[in-house]
């Protein structure tokens, strides 16, 4: 059998990116899409040394390796000398894992990682494409944006930023658990040790936690046991001390905190009212599981990007908003008045459904195999 009719069989794909969940949980789920069509297909992940993939995609069952490479910093510091080394040596370190690895295609999900390994794919020939998770690009995809031939986006008008014959609108791809919630509450109920007949919200601020949505839940923590309402509080490393002791304070049962949430389509099988950033991945995953969100935006994301994602949902009676500057007097006093206005939850919901992207991954997959093809 010669190599390219076996390439077809089992493609040999690389994925890189990631630095937050927003870009590995995509990644993921652009793999696992991959798996389902290809059970043997060859799926590799490079990612950055000491990021986040560099944990959680071997803990969902793949091969990573790191690049020496992070971002230069906005403020002035002398890490930003070592910027041009750090891309030498990991284009230079990508070069020889396409080498050895041999891809098919290289699958580039944002993050600096994924600019060096799609540079390197793209000097050797191997085609590419580019997964954008938000209205507005991040500066690796828009960098890589000519040397790509896809990219696939989560929302229109993006003909601004990419040129317009390379795109796909396919919606962003998420962990396939989480569409599939049915029979979920009681195993869900189990696992966080709650009450199906007493109210449920779920925070979270992205994988590495929000620290004004923190904030405002340590002042207002005592507003949930007062309303008799429990509470999954998704922390993030850094504050995760300082919440335990609030909740410890309060002594509430049905009231706990997490730094990090594993099985969140267990948590969103729980919820009755979802408070959340407004991250693409957040925005997504909120659609398809069809939870009443109230979506606070990260004001300090690029172009105000996270805004532009909320009001997509906010715009069409899918999610309320509540600015960051005013999440210490407004937040929890809106998710609790959210819960009591039945008609309004049931809105939010019928208008979510009407905004998801059901068959992202499947899509995506679609265009990757046609790549191979070519």
């Amino acid at each position: 059998m010669t190599k390219k009719a076996t390439n077809k069989k089992w493609p040999r794909v690389i994925i890189s990116g990631g630095g937050t969940g927003g870009h590995i949980f995509p990644a993921v789920a652009i793999a696992r899409g991959i798996q389902e069509k290809f059970p043997n297909a060859d799926i590799l992940f490079v990612g950055a040394k000491g990021k986040m993939e560099m944990e959680k995609v071997p803990a969902a069952g793949f091969p990573i390796e790191g690049l020496w490479i992070s971002g230069l910093q906005r403020s002035f510091t002398l890490k930003n000398f070592l910027f041009p080394f750090k891309v030498i040596f990991s284009v230079t370190k990508a070069l020889r894992i396409i080498r050895k690895f041999k891809p098919d295609i290289a699958i580039g999900v944002g993050g600096y990682a994924s600019g060096s390994l799609l540079y390197a794919a793209s000097m050797k020939g191997i085609p590419c494409l580019i997964q954008e998770q938000n209205s507005y690009p991040g500066i690796t995809n828009k960098i890589l944006k000519n040397r790509v031939q896809k990219i696939c986006v989560a929302y229109d008008k993006m003909e601004r930023f990419f040129p317009a014959d390379k795109i796909i609108l396919t919606g962003n791809p998420v962990r396939k658990e989480i569409t599939k919630l049915e029979g979920k509450r009681e195993r869900g109920l189990e696992k966080f040790g709650l009450d199906g007949s007493k109210k449920i919200v779920l925070v979270v601020g992205g994988s590495l936690g929000a620290r004004s949505v923190n904030h405002a839940i340590d002042a207002n923590l005592q507003l949930f046991a007062d309303n008799d309402v429990q509470l999954i509080w998704q922390t993030g490393k850094l504050y995760t001390e300082q919440a335990k002791k609030r909740v410890s304070e309060v002594g509430k049962k049905g009231i706990q905190s997490l730094d990090f949430i594993a099985d969140m389509d267990l948590a969103y099988a729980v919820a009755d009212v979802v408070i959340s950033r407004a991250g693409a991945l957040a925005v997504s995953e909120l659609c398809l599981v069809k939870k009443p969100a109230i979506l606070v935006p990260l004001p300090s994301a690029a172009e105000d990007h996270q805004t532009k994602n909320a009001l997509s949902l906010v715009n069409y009676n899918a999610a309320l908003l509540v600015k960051d500057s005013e999440v210490k007097e407004h937040l929890v006093q809106d998710a609790i008045a959210l819960l009591n206005d039945k008609e309004q939850m049931e809105k939010l919901s019928r208008n979510m459904d009407k905004l998801a992207f059901a068959n992202a991954t499947e899509t995506i997959v679609s265009e990757v195999m046609k790549l191979i093809q070519k």
